[in-house]
């Protein structure tokens, strides 16, 4: 068996993380989604780079600082299962968690959620 079907994903394949303030909020007052597990914000930034970015947040309503950490930890490895192949060029994502659910959800119960906020996102 070849261990290239194994691979990673190119990095350039990987989103990038938001980290700014500004790139927050103009995604706030993007399109939403919600699902049982999170709320999606996403945008098209229409700047001309292709890249995909994502961010994450959680609030104090989630849980103390360790169930904020799980739940984020989480959506990161949801988006980065499933951005590559349903996110589109160019937008920016916002993945928010929600209280009680994001940290216990099952798995694959979260890329189900992911999959069909993305759909929803994208008019699909």
């Amino acid at each position: 068996m070849s261990t290239a079907g194994m691979m990673p994903p190119a990095a350039s394949a990987c989103p990038k993380i938001i980290q700014n303030r500004a790139d927050f909020l103009l995604a706030a007052r993007a399109r939403k989604q919600g699902s049982a597990a999170m709320m999606v914000q996403g945008r098209d930034r229409m700047d001309g780079d292709p890249a995909i970015r994502m961010g994450f947040t959680c609030s104090k309503k989630v849980g103390n600082a360790v169930a904020r950490n799980r739940a984020k930890r989480r959506l990161r490895e949801v988006a980065r299962s499933t951005l590559p192949e349903l996110g589109r060029p160019g937008w920016d994502y916002v993945l928010i968690g929600r209280k009680d659910v994001t940290a216990s959800r099952p798995f694959h119960l979260l890329l189900d959620d992911m999959r069909y906020t993305l759909r929803k996102l994208h008019g699909g």
